[in-house]
């Protein structure tokens, strides 16, 4: 296999392909600078504004993330704060609930102690007043029974007025 070896004239052009190629490429860069490039490197600077700006407010958006991390650590701290104070309030509260429930069972307990006592008292009285009634009822009886039986003859009735009347003291 022959492989020919290339021309010279083929890698080297000539005059008039350079003149054309030459005249065609200046007519290029004029078309591409009047109409091409302007747009080219407006389309770049509105880029590299678009990316400014993305990075200010990327800048702006941390800067607010950190405020915001800030306040919210804050509000943290106020709520644990706040739940602090409201156990310790209800805490208090149920303490204050049980003494003074505590108070009011005493003075009940010592209301219903009062009254057991009243009542004990009034049924001692009672009683006594019972047994006193009952006494004076028998001793009644008694003495009925012991005059009957001392009255029964004339003679040991008429002794027993006379030895009264004698007991008897006259104003």
């Amino acid at each position: 296999m022959n492989i020919p070896l290339l021309s010279s004239s083929l890698i080297t052009p000539g005059l008039g392909t350079i003149v054309w190629m030459t005249i065609t490429f200046a007519i290029l860069v004029l078309i591409l600078a009047k109409f091409g490039w302007p747009i080219i490197l407006k389309s770049l600077k509105d880029r590299e504004v678009a990316i400014n700006d993305a990075l200010t407010a990327a800048d702006k958006a941390r800067e607010e993330m950190k405020h915001l991390q800030a306040h919210n650590e804050e509000l943290l701290i106020q709520a644990k704060h706040e739940r602090d104070e409201m156990l310790r309030n209800a805490r208090l509260t149920s303490e204050q609930i049980i003494e003074d429930a505590r108070t009011k069972a005493t003075a009940e307990a010592d209301r219903i102690v009062e009254a057991a006592r009243e009542n004990i008292n009034y049924e001692k009285l009672q009683a006594i007043h019972d047994l006193k009634n009952q006494i004076a009822t028998l001793s009644i009886e008694i003495a009925e029974k012991v005059l009957k039986q001392e009255l029964q003859s004339k003679e040991s009735a008429n002794d027993y007025i006379k030895r009264e009347l004698e007991n008897v003291n006259l104003n």
